[in-house]
């Protein structure tokens, strides 16, 4: 009889990593795609998406209502204002919270999954690694860094799933700008 138990995983998405990353390719992913793919793989047992927001950003909200409404969790802080040389920068950064959450929940997953490609990482993989887990990575060949690829038990590259995964809808916010 063949032994057809999948890995417990948990998935933690650096929104702002994700939200550059779709950006540079030039199509946005289905985010109910992409967690149906790794559903059709694992045991997901939790995924979540980080992110900072403006308040009375409603693009913002509604697109965090469908996230929950599919079964990814918001986790949200207010942006940072950041003045630099007279221009007013947005800023959020939860690469914190990310590790003390990817830490903290490693009893509970047997694969820890990563959609972000920041060197800032590394540690951290390394770190889940010598407590005995699987890392992997999804990025963009652009966006992930060498450390990332060295550290993790594998990656992938998103453009590679992108007739699996890409936002085909209609409603598909084809002109984004990036902020100046």
């Amino acid at each position: 009889m063949k032994n057809n138990k999948k890995l417990k995983a948990r998935i933690y998405i650096d929104g702002a990593n994700m939200f550059y990353a779709q950006i540079a390719l030039g199509w946005f992913i289905d985010f109910k795609k992409l967690k149906g793919l790794f559903e059709k793989e694992w045991d997901v047992i939790g995924i979540r998406y980080y992110t900072g927001v403006k308040i009375d950003d409603k693009k913002i909200a509604s697109f965090l209502r469908y996230l929950d409404n599919i079964g990814i969790e918001p986790v949200t802080k207010p942006l940072k204002q950041i003045k630099n040389k007279g221009q007013v920068l947005f800023k959020s950064n939860f690469d914190v919270e990310m590790t003390m959450d990817m830490l903290l929940e490693r009893p509970s997953y047997d694969l820890c999954i990563l959609l972000s490609g920041d060197s800032d990482f590394h540690a951290l993989v390394k770190k889940i690694r010598d407590f005995g887990k699987q890392v992997m990575v999804y990025s963009t060949r652009r966006m992930i860094s060498w450390e990332l690829k060295l550290a993790v038990n594998k990656y992938f590259f998103l453009e590679d799933l992108k007739n699996e995964i890409k936002k085909t809808s209609a409603r598909r916010r084809s002109r984004v700008k990036l902020p100046k």
